[in-house]
Protein backbone atom coordinates (compact mmCIF):
# COMPACT_ATOMS: atom_id res chain seq x y z
CA UNK A 1 0.00 0.00 0.00
CA UNK A 2 0.92 3.36 -0.77
CA UNK A 3 1.56 5.65 2.20
CA UNK A 4 2.36 9.35 3.13
CA UNK A 5 3.60 10.38 6.44
CA UNK A 6 3.37 14.00 7.77
CA UNK A 7 5.36 15.76 10.82
CA UNK A 8 5.55 19.01 12.39
CA UNK A 9 7.85 21.15 14.61
CA UNK A 10 6.79 24.30 15.94
CA UNK A 11 9.94 26.26 16.31
CA UNK A 12 13.27 25.93 14.49
CA UNK A 13 15.54 25.81 17.54
CA UNK A 14 18.03 22.80 17.14
CA UNK A 15 16.50 20.40 19.54
CA UNK A 16 13.04 20.75 17.67
CA UNK A 17 14.98 20.07 14.63
CA UNK A 18 16.61 16.83 16.20
CA UNK A 19 12.95 16.14 17.00
CA UNK A 20 11.78 16.27 13.44
CA UNK A 21 14.74 14.20 12.58
CA UNK A 22 13.17 11.75 14.81
CA UNK A 23 10.15 11.87 13.52
CA UNK A 24 11.38 11.52 9.77
CA UNK A 25 13.35 8.31 11.22
CA UNK A 26 10.26 6.92 12.81
CA UNK A 27 7.91 6.71 9.63
CA UNK A 28 11.26 4.90 7.89
CA UNK A 29 11.17 2.41 10.02
CA UNK A 30 7.49 2.23 10.37
CA UNK A 31 6.93 1.40 6.58
CA UNK A 32 9.90 -1.05 6.44
CA UNK A 33 8.35 -3.13 9.58
CA UNK A 34 4.39 -2.56 8.24
CA UNK A 35 5.92 -3.71 4.76
CA UNK A 36 4.33 -0.06 2.97
CA UNK A 37 5.94 1.73 0.46
CA UNK A 38 6.52 5.14 1.68
CA UNK A 39 5.80 7.40 -1.18
CA UNK A 40 6.09 10.59 0.36
CA UNK A 41 7.37 12.45 3.71
CA UNK A 42 5.98 15.68 4.54
CA UNK A 43 7.80 17.78 6.96
CA UNK A 44 7.28 21.60 8.15
CA UNK A 45 10.03 23.06 10.37
CA UNK A 46 9.29 25.94 12.45
CA UNK A 47 5.64 26.27 11.91
CA UNK A 48 2.78 26.24 14.71
CA UNK A 49 -0.20 23.54 14.23
CA UNK A 50 -2.86 26.11 14.95
CA UNK A 51 -3.03 27.45 11.46
CA UNK A 52 -2.87 25.12 8.16
CA UNK A 53 -2.55 28.16 5.87
CA UNK A 54 1.03 29.10 6.65
CA UNK A 55 1.96 25.31 6.48
CA UNK A 56 3.29 24.67 2.95
CA UNK A 57 4.01 20.95 3.17
CA UNK A 58 0.96 20.47 5.05
CA UNK A 59 -1.15 22.06 1.78
CA UNK A 60 1.14 20.19 -0.55
CA UNK A 61 -0.08 16.81 0.88
CA UNK A 62 -3.96 17.85 0.42
CA UNK A 63 -2.62 18.85 -3.51
CA UNK A 64 -0.98 15.53 -3.58
CA UNK A 65 -3.79 13.78 -2.16
CA UNK A 66 -6.42 15.19 -4.42
CA UNK A 67 -3.92 13.77 -7.31
CA UNK A 68 -4.00 10.42 -5.57
CA UNK A 69 -0.53 10.29 -4.69
CA UNK A 70 -1.23 8.05 -1.93
CA UNK A 71 -3.78 6.03 -0.78
CA UNK A 72 -3.15 6.27 3.30
CA UNK A 73 -1.71 9.44 5.31
CA UNK A 74 0.14 8.57 8.72
CA UNK A 75 0.62 10.59 11.18
CA UNK A 76 2.32 10.31 14.93
CA UNK A 77 -0.03 12.36 16.92
CA UNK A 78 -3.03 14.19 16.44
CA UNK A 79 -1.54 17.52 17.80
CA UNK A 80 1.09 16.95 15.00
CA UNK A 81 -1.73 17.53 12.20
CA UNK A 82 -3.58 19.85 13.84
CA UNK A 83 -4.18 21.69 16.89
CA UNK A 84 -7.37 23.97 15.82
CA UNK A 85 -10.49 21.80 16.18
CA UNK A 86 -12.27 23.07 13.31
CA UNK A 87 -8.94 22.70 11.06
CA UNK A 88 -8.30 19.02 12.33
CA UNK A 89 -12.08 18.20 11.08
CA UNK A 90 -12.07 19.85 7.72
CA UNK A 91 -8.75 18.29 6.79
CA UNK A 92 -9.80 15.04 7.56
CA UNK A 93 -13.18 15.02 6.16
CA UNK A 94 -11.76 16.19 2.84
CA UNK A 95 -8.99 13.58 2.82
CA UNK A 96 -11.76 11.21 3.32
CA UNK A 97 -13.47 13.12 0.27
CA UNK A 98 -10.16 11.94 -1.74
CA UNK A 99 -10.98 8.14 -0.50
CA UNK A 100 -7.70 8.40 1.85
CA UNK A 101 -8.05 7.04 5.38
CA UNK A 102 -5.68 9.01 8.15
CA UNK A 103 -4.15 7.07 10.77
CA UNK A 104 -2.79 8.26 13.78
CA UNK A 105 -0.17 6.16 15.95
CA UNK A 106 0.17 7.23 18.92
CA UNK A 107 -3.66 6.95 19.77
CA UNK A 108 -4.27 4.22 16.82
CA UNK A 109 -7.19 6.04 15.58
CA UNK A 110 -8.40 6.12 12.03
CA UNK A 111 -10.39 8.85 10.00
CA UNK A 112 -12.13 5.61 8.62
CA UNK A 113 -13.07 3.47 11.33
CA UNK A 114 -13.46 5.96 14.52
CA UNK A 115 -16.04 8.13 14.86
CA UNK A 116 -15.93 12.21 14.46
CA UNK A 117 -16.74 12.25 18.25
CA UNK A 118 -13.65 10.84 19.57
CA UNK A 119 -11.34 12.91 16.56
CA UNK A 120 -13.19 16.18 17.76
CA UNK A 121 -12.21 15.11 21.61
CA UNK A 122 -8.41 14.47 20.97
CA UNK A 123 -8.07 17.28 18.95
CA UNK A 124 -10.02 19.81 21.38
CA UNK A 125 -7.40 18.43 23.90
CA UNK A 126 -4.37 19.37 21.64
CA UNK A 127 -6.42 22.68 20.95
CA UNK A 128 -6.64 23.45 24.70
CA UNK A 129 -2.57 22.27 25.18
CA UNK A 130 -1.84 24.94 22.42
CA UNK A 131 -3.85 27.00 24.30
CA UNK A 132 -2.18 26.90 27.74
CA UNK A 133 1.00 26.89 25.55
CA UNK A 134 -0.13 30.25 24.83
CA UNK A 135 -0.77 31.71 27.99
CA UNK A 136 2.42 31.00 29.26
CA UNK A 137 4.76 32.29 26.58
CA UNK A 138 2.26 35.55 26.88
CA UNK A 139 3.11 35.15 30.79
CA UNK A 140 6.72 35.27 30.13
CA UNK A 141 7.08 37.96 27.70
CA UNK A 142 4.92 39.66 30.47
CA UNK A 143 8.19 39.22 32.81
CA UNK A 144 10.77 39.91 30.48
CA UNK A 145 8.50 43.28 29.09
CA UNK A 146 8.81 43.98 32.88
CA UNK A 147 12.45 43.65 33.55
CA UNK A 148 12.90 45.86 29.97
CA UNK A 149 13.88 43.01 27.20
CA UNK A 150 15.47 45.03 24.06
CA UNK A 151 15.14 44.16 20.73
CA UNK A 152 16.65 41.60 18.42
CA UNK A 153 17.95 43.61 16.13
CA UNK A 154 17.91 47.35 16.24
CA UNK A 155 20.31 50.06 13.89
CA UNK A 156 22.86 51.89 16.20
CA UNK A 157 23.15 48.97 18.42
CA UNK A 158 24.97 46.03 18.77
CA UNK A 159 23.48 42.73 21.03
CA UNK A 160 25.49 39.55 22.34
CA UNK A 161 23.71 36.51 21.82
CA UNK A 162 21.61 35.06 24.66
CA UNK A 163 21.82 38.57 26.36
CA UNK A 164 18.08 39.37 26.29
CA UNK A 165 18.42 42.77 28.38
CA UNK A 166 21.50 44.23 27.51
CA UNK A 167 22.39 46.38 24.30
CA UNK A 168 25.63 48.79 23.96
CA UNK A 169 25.67 51.41 21.31
CA UNK A 170 27.13 50.76 17.98
CA UNK A 171 29.48 54.30 17.40
CA UNK A 172 29.39 53.78 13.30
CA UNK A 173 25.49 53.15 13.12
CA UNK A 174 24.58 55.32 16.17
CA UNK A 175 26.78 58.52 13.78
CA UNK A 176 24.45 57.89 10.85
CA UNK A 177 21.01 57.49 13.38
CA UNK A 178 22.06 61.01 13.97
CA UNK A 179 22.62 62.04 10.26
CA UNK A 180 19.27 61.05 9.38
CA UNK A 181 17.41 63.10 12.38
CA UNK A 182 19.89 65.85 11.37
CA UNK A 183 19.07 65.44 7.72
CA UNK A 184 15.12 65.46 8.81
CA UNK A 185 14.86 68.05 10.71
CA UNK A 186 17.55 70.79 9.77
CA UNK A 187 18.05 70.10 6.02
CA UNK A 188 14.26 69.18 5.76
CA UNK A 189 14.52 66.12 3.61
CA UNK A 190 11.73 63.88 3.65
CA UNK A 191 12.42 59.75 4.61
CA UNK A 192 12.16 59.05 1.02
CA UNK A 193 15.12 61.24 -0.01
CA UNK A 194 17.03 60.11 3.01
CA UNK A 195 16.76 56.56 2.34
CA UNK A 196 18.10 57.53 -1.36
CA UNK A 197 20.99 59.34 0.09
CA UNK A 198 22.14 56.11 1.98
CA UNK A 199 21.83 53.79 -0.91
CA UNK A 200 23.69 56.33 -2.52
CA UNK A 201 26.21 56.22 -0.26
CA UNK A 202 26.26 52.44 -0.64
CA UNK A 203 24.93 51.74 3.20
CA UNK A 204 22.93 48.96 4.05
CA UNK A 205 20.49 48.17 7.30
CA UNK A 206 21.21 46.39 9.77
CA UNK A 207 19.98 43.23 8.19
CA UNK A 208 22.00 44.06 5.12
CA UNK A 209 19.39 45.28 3.16
CA UNK A 210 18.62 48.80 0.90
CA UNK A 211 17.32 51.64 2.69
CA UNK A 212 13.50 52.73 2.36
CA UNK A 213 11.02 54.87 3.53
CA UNK A 214 9.80 52.93 5.71
CA UNK A 215 13.00 52.14 7.36
CA UNK A 216 13.63 55.68 7.98
CA UNK A 217 10.00 56.49 9.17
CA UNK A 218 10.76 53.36 11.72
CA UNK A 219 14.70 54.86 13.42
CA UNK A 220 12.24 58.34 13.51
CA UNK A 221 9.80 56.79 15.50
CA UNK A 222 11.26 54.68 17.85
CA UNK A 223 11.83 55.67 21.39
CA UNK A 224 15.05 53.41 21.72
CA UNK A 225 17.21 56.14 20.58
CA UNK A 226 16.18 58.64 23.54
CA UNK A 227 17.40 55.52 25.87
CA UNK A 228 13.42 54.55 26.61
CA UNK A 229 13.29 50.51 26.29
CA UNK A 230 9.43 50.36 25.40
CA UNK A 231 7.58 46.71 25.45
CA UNK A 232 3.81 45.64 25.32
CA UNK A 233 2.39 47.81 23.10
CA UNK A 234 0.20 44.98 21.58
CA UNK A 235 -0.92 42.02 22.60
CA UNK A 236 -2.10 38.64 21.11
CA UNK A 237 -6.01 38.13 21.62
CA UNK A 238 -6.35 35.01 20.05
CA UNK A 239 -3.65 32.26 19.63
CA UNK A 240 -5.62 30.50 16.64
CA UNK A 241 -5.76 33.55 14.65
CA UNK A 242 -2.99 34.99 15.49
CA UNK A 243 -4.68 38.65 15.81
CA UNK A 244 -2.86 41.25 17.86
CA UNK A 245 -5.03 44.41 18.88
CA UNK A 246 -3.12 47.27 20.10
CA UNK A 247 -2.82 48.45 24.18
CA UNK A 248 -3.66 52.27 25.51
CA UNK A 249 -0.08 53.22 26.52
CA UNK A 250 -1.03 53.44 30.09
CA UNK A 251 -0.44 49.51 29.86
CA UNK A 252 3.09 50.02 28.24
CA UNK A 253 6.06 49.03 30.25
CA UNK A 254 8.78 51.25 30.10
CA UNK A 255 12.05 50.86 31.25
CA UNK A 256 14.97 53.77 30.98
CA UNK A 257 18.69 53.18 30.09
CA UNK A 258 20.05 56.27 29.47
CA UNK A 259 23.30 54.67 28.71
CA UNK A 260 21.71 53.99 25.32
CA UNK A 261 20.95 57.27 24.42
CA UNK A 262 21.95 58.45 20.90
CA UNK A 263 19.40 60.96 20.25
CA UNK A 264 17.90 64.28 22.81
CA UNK A 265 14.50 63.85 23.91
CA UNK A 266 14.07 67.65 22.36
CA UNK A 267 14.93 66.55 19.00
CA UNK A 268 13.12 63.46 19.03
CA UNK A 269 9.66 64.68 19.78
CA UNK A 270 10.37 67.75 17.21
CA UNK A 271 10.95 65.02 14.73
CA UNK A 272 7.16 63.31 15.64
CA UNK A 273 5.90 66.94 15.34
CA UNK A 274 7.45 67.33 11.49
CA UNK A 275 5.91 64.03 10.76
CA UNK A 276 2.70 64.73 11.98
CA UNK A 277 2.92 68.41 10.18
CA UNK A 278 4.46 66.43 7.03
CA UNK A 279 1.62 64.03 7.11
CA UNK A 280 -1.40 66.47 7.48
CA UNK A 281 -0.45 68.29 4.85
CA UNK A 282 0.07 65.72 2.01
CA UNK A 283 -2.79 63.90 3.81
CA UNK A 284 -1.19 60.65 4.59
CA UNK A 285 -1.07 58.62 8.24
CA UNK A 286 -0.98 55.33 8.62
CA UNK A 287 -5.06 55.00 7.48
CA UNK A 288 -5.41 54.73 3.87
CA UNK A 289 -8.07 57.45 2.55
CA UNK A 290 -8.29 56.05 -0.65
CA UNK A 291 -11.92 57.18 -1.35
CA UNK A 292 -11.65 60.68 0.97
CA UNK A 293 -11.15 63.14 -2.08
CA UNK A 294 -12.93 63.60 -5.14
CA UNK A 295 -9.35 61.86 -7.29
CA UNK A 296 -8.30 59.96 -4.97
CA UNK A 297 -6.58 56.96 -6.05
CA UNK A 298 -7.92 57.96 -9.51
CA UNK A 299 -5.41 59.66 -10.98
CA UNK A 300 -2.41 57.69 -12.43
CA UNK A 301 0.86 58.46 -13.52
CA UNK A 302 1.55 56.77 -17.03
CA UNK A 303 5.18 56.85 -16.88
CA UNK A 304 5.59 55.08 -13.08
CA UNK A 305 2.59 54.17 -12.41
CA UNK A 306 2.15 55.50 -9.25
CA UNK A 307 -1.44 57.56 -7.97
CA UNK A 308 -1.22 61.31 -7.84
CA UNK A 309 -1.53 62.57 -4.67
CA UNK A 310 -3.45 65.67 -3.09
CA UNK A 311 -1.40 68.84 -1.91
CA UNK A 312 -2.95 71.92 -0.29
CA UNK A 313 -1.10 75.38 -0.71
CA UNK A 314 -2.63 78.74 0.53
CA UNK A 315 -0.79 81.83 -0.51
CA UNK A 316 -3.41 84.70 -0.40
CA UNK A 317 -5.91 81.86 -1.34
CA UNK A 318 -6.20 77.95 -1.35
CA UNK A 319 -4.80 76.07 -4.18
CA UNK A 320 -5.13 72.18 -4.68
CA UNK A 321 -2.50 70.80 -6.55
CA UNK A 322 -2.18 67.01 -7.43
CA UNK A 323 1.72 65.66 -7.99
CA UNK A 324 2.90 61.92 -8.98
CA UNK A 325 3.45 60.15 -5.50
CA UNK A 326 6.52 58.92 -7.10
CA UNK A 327 8.46 61.87 -8.50
CA UNK A 328 7.04 63.57 -5.25
CA UNK A 329 8.58 60.70 -3.07
CA UNK A 330 11.40 59.15 -4.95
CA UNK A 331 12.74 62.10 -6.54
CA UNK A 332 13.10 62.67 -10.63
CA UNK A 333 15.22 58.88 -10.49
CA UNK A 334 12.45 57.01 -9.42
CA UNK A 335 9.92 59.16 -12.19
CA UNK A 336 10.41 61.68 -14.47
CA UNK A 337 7.08 63.00 -14.17
CA UNK A 338 7.09 66.69 -12.58
CA UNK A 339 3.23 67.75 -13.83
CA UNK A 340 1.24 69.25 -11.07
CA UNK A 341 -2.57 69.25 -12.06
CA UNK A 342 -4.46 71.99 -10.90
CA UNK A 343 -7.47 70.20 -9.24
CA UNK A 344 -9.94 73.11 -10.41
CA UNK A 345 -8.68 72.89 -13.90
CA UNK A 346 -9.09 68.84 -14.24
CA UNK A 347 -12.46 69.53 -13.37
CA UNK A 348 -13.00 71.85 -15.76
CA UNK A 349 -11.95 69.59 -18.02
CA UNK A 350 -13.64 66.74 -17.07
CA UNK A 351 -16.89 68.56 -17.18
CA UNK A 352 -16.04 68.98 -20.43
CA UNK A 353 -15.87 65.56 -21.47
CA UNK A 354 -18.51 64.45 -20.24
CA UNK A 355 -21.07 67.20 -21.93
CA UNK A 356 -19.79 65.98 -25.25
CA UNK A 357 -19.96 62.27 -24.09
CA UNK A 358 -24.11 62.79 -23.77
CA UNK A 359 -24.47 65.38 -27.02
CA UNK A 360 -22.50 62.69 -29.38
CA UNK A 361 -24.11 59.52 -27.04
CA UNK A 362 -24.82 57.48 -30.17
CA UNK A 363 -21.29 57.96 -31.77
CA UNK A 364 -19.75 56.77 -28.93
CA UNK A 365 -21.74 53.76 -28.21
CA UNK A 366 -20.98 52.91 -31.70
CA UNK A 367 -17.81 53.26 -31.42
CA UNK A 368 -17.17 51.52 -28.16
CA UNK A 369 -19.56 48.62 -30.18
CA UNK A 370 -16.88 49.08 -32.94
CA UNK A 371 -13.51 48.56 -30.66
CA UNK A 372 -15.29 45.64 -29.09
CA UNK A 373 -16.24 43.85 -31.86
CA UNK A 374 -12.47 44.37 -33.44
CA UNK A 375 -11.01 43.03 -30.14
CA UNK A 376 -13.43 39.94 -29.86
CA UNK A 377 -14.72 37.50 -32.06
CA UNK A 378 -18.44 36.83 -32.99
CA UNK A 379 -21.05 35.40 -30.72
CA UNK A 380 -21.24 32.01 -32.65
CA UNK A 381 -17.72 31.37 -33.06
CA UNK A 382 -17.23 32.12 -29.36
CA UNK A 383 -19.51 29.59 -28.49
CA UNK A 384 -18.11 26.92 -31.32
CA UNK A 385 -14.52 28.00 -29.68
CA UNK A 386 -16.43 27.11 -26.17
CA UNK A 387 -18.02 24.03 -27.08
CA UNK A 388 -13.95 22.76 -28.37
CA UNK A 389 -12.05 23.67 -25.54
CA UNK A 390 -14.48 21.89 -23.11
CA UNK A 391 -14.30 18.98 -25.40
CA UNK A 392 -10.13 18.88 -25.04
CA UNK A 393 -10.08 19.45 -21.53
CA UNK A 394 -12.88 16.75 -20.95
CA UNK A 395 -10.36 14.48 -23.00
CA UNK A 396 -7.13 15.33 -21.03
CA UNK A 397 -8.77 14.62 -17.85
CA UNK A 398 -9.97 11.37 -18.38
CA UNK A 399 -6.46 10.43 -19.80
CA UNK A 400 -5.04 11.93 -16.08
CA UNK A 401 -7.63 9.79 -14.67
CA UNK A 402 -6.44 6.52 -16.36
CA UNK A 403 -3.04 7.23 -16.37
CA UNK A 404 -3.72 7.74 -12.08
CA UNK A 405 -5.63 4.30 -11.97
CA UNK A 406 -2.48 2.80 -13.68
CA UNK A 407 -0.01 4.39 -10.98
CA UNK A 408 -2.36 3.22 -8.19
CA UNK A 409 -2.61 -0.40 -9.60
CA UNK A 410 1.09 -0.55 -9.97
CA UNK A 411 1.13 -1.04 -13.48
CA UNK A 412 3.18 2.06 -13.97
CA UNK A 413 6.28 3.76 -11.61
CA UNK A 414 5.94 7.34 -10.75
CA UNK A 415 8.01 8.87 -12.70
CA UNK A 416 6.27 7.65 -15.92
CA UNK A 417 3.36 9.31 -14.17
CA UNK A 418 5.14 12.40 -14.07
CA UNK A 419 5.44 11.73 -17.27
CA UNK A 420 2.55 10.94 -19.08
CA UNK A 421 0.49 13.56 -17.17
CA UNK A 422 3.76 16.85 -16.46
CA UNK A 423 3.15 18.05 -20.24
CA UNK A 424 -0.79 17.64 -19.85
CA UNK A 425 -1.14 19.62 -16.76
CA UNK A 426 0.41 22.55 -18.51
CA UNK A 427 -1.72 22.13 -21.54
CA UNK A 428 -4.57 22.21 -19.36
CA UNK A 429 -3.69 25.04 -17.41
CA UNK A 430 -3.43 26.85 -20.98
CA UNK A 431 -6.99 25.52 -22.11
CA UNK A 432 -8.54 26.57 -19.05
CA UNK A 433 -6.88 29.87 -18.70
CA UNK A 434 -8.45 30.01 -22.59
CA UNK A 435 -11.77 28.80 -21.39
CA UNK A 436 -12.44 31.40 -18.90
CA UNK A 437 -11.37 33.65 -21.64
CA UNK A 438 -14.00 33.16 -23.82
CA UNK A 439 -16.53 32.72 -21.06
CA UNK A 440 -15.73 36.10 -20.02
CA UNK A 441 -16.28 37.34 -23.72
CA UNK A 442 -19.57 35.76 -24.31
CA UNK A 443 -20.91 37.22 -21.00
CA UNK A 444 -19.25 40.88 -21.55
CA UNK A 445 -21.18 40.57 -25.04
CA UNK A 446 -24.31 39.69 -23.55
CA UNK A 447 -23.73 42.75 -21.43
CA UNK A 448 -22.48 45.33 -23.29
CA UNK A 449 -25.32 47.50 -23.93
CA UNK A 450 -26.70 47.06 -20.24
CA UNK A 451 -22.90 48.33 -19.36
CA UNK A 452 -23.31 51.25 -21.91
CA UNK A 453 -26.61 52.50 -20.59
CA UNK A 454 -25.42 52.53 -16.81
CA UNK A 455 -22.46 54.52 -17.95
CA UNK A 456 -24.43 57.07 -19.62
CA UNK A 457 -26.84 56.83 -16.71
CA UNK A 458 -24.37 57.96 -14.08
CA UNK A 459 -22.66 60.48 -15.94
CA UNK A 460 -26.23 62.29 -16.58
CA UNK A 461 -26.35 62.11 -12.54
CA UNK A 462 -23.63 64.05 -11.99
CA UNK A 463 -24.99 67.46 -12.52
CA UNK A 464 -22.15 68.90 -10.85
CA UNK A 465 -18.69 67.29 -10.77
CA UNK A 466 -17.75 69.51 -7.46
CA UNK A 467 -20.53 68.10 -5.31
CA UNK A 468 -19.62 64.61 -6.82
CA UNK A 469 -17.97 61.70 -3.97
CA UNK A 470 -14.84 59.93 -5.35
CA UNK A 471 -16.89 56.74 -5.47
CA UNK A 472 -19.72 58.34 -7.91
CA UNK A 473 -17.12 59.38 -10.26
CA UNK A 474 -15.22 55.62 -10.18
CA UNK A 475 -18.95 54.36 -11.63
CA UNK A 476 -17.95 56.21 -14.46
CA UNK A 477 -14.03 56.39 -14.61
CA UNK A 478 -11.37 53.51 -14.36
CA UNK A 479 -9.18 56.49 -14.11
CA UNK A 480 -7.41 59.55 -14.85
CA UNK A 481 -3.86 59.10 -16.78
CA UNK A 482 -1.03 61.69 -16.79
CA UNK A 483 2.39 61.73 -18.57
CA UNK A 484 5.28 64.16 -17.78
CA UNK A 485 4.72 66.35 -20.42
CA UNK A 486 1.04 67.09 -19.24
CA UNK A 487 -1.17 65.03 -21.36
CA UNK A 488 -4.30 63.49 -20.00
CA UNK A 489 -6.37 60.41 -20.90
CA UNK A 490 -9.17 59.78 -19.63
CA UNK A 491 -10.20 56.35 -19.26
CA UNK A 492 -13.87 54.89 -19.11
CA UNK A 493 -15.39 52.04 -16.83
CA UNK A 494 -17.05 50.27 -19.59
CA UNK A 495 -13.46 49.78 -21.27
CA UNK A 496 -12.38 47.87 -18.39
CA UNK A 497 -15.77 46.10 -17.97
CA UNK A 498 -15.56 44.64 -21.37
CA UNK A 499 -11.75 44.07 -21.15
CA UNK A 500 -10.67 46.48 -23.49
CA UNK A 501 -7.65 48.88 -22.09
CA UNK A 502 -8.12 51.69 -24.59
CA UNK A 503 -9.58 55.30 -24.27
CA UNK A 504 -12.69 57.20 -25.76
CA UNK A 505 -10.87 60.40 -27.67
CA UNK A 506 -12.71 63.60 -27.17
CA UNK A 507 -15.72 63.31 -29.43
CA UNK A 508 -15.39 65.92 -31.81
CA UNK A 509 -12.55 63.34 -32.97
CA UNK A 510 -15.19 60.54 -33.35
CA UNK A 511 -15.98 59.12 -37.22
Amino acid sequence: MNIAAYCRVSTDKEDQLNSLETQKNFFLEYAERSGDRLVRLYADEGISGTKTKNRKQFLKMIADAELGMFDVLVVKDISRFARNTVDLLENIRKLKNYGIQTHFLNSNMTSMGDSEFLLTIFGAIAQEESCNTSKRVKFGKKVNAEKGRVPNIVYGYNKTKGDYFNLTINQEEANIVRQIYCWYLNDGYGAAKIAIMLNDRGLKTKRNCSWTQNAICRILENEIYTGKIINGKEEVTDFLTGKRELKSEDQWFIVDKPELRIIDDESYMKAQKVKKERGGKFKVDRERHSNLHLFSTLIKCKDCGWSFRRCVRTYKNTYIRWVCSGHNGKGADSCPNAVTVDEDELIEVIENYFANMLSNRKRVIDYIVGEFQKVYKAEDENVAYEKELRQKITKINRNRKKYMDMYTDDLISREELNEKIGSDKQELKRLEAELKMVERHITKGNQLQWILTETFKEIENISNLRRATNAQLRRVLDRIEVDHQGNIEIVLKPFKELGLDKTVPICNDLT
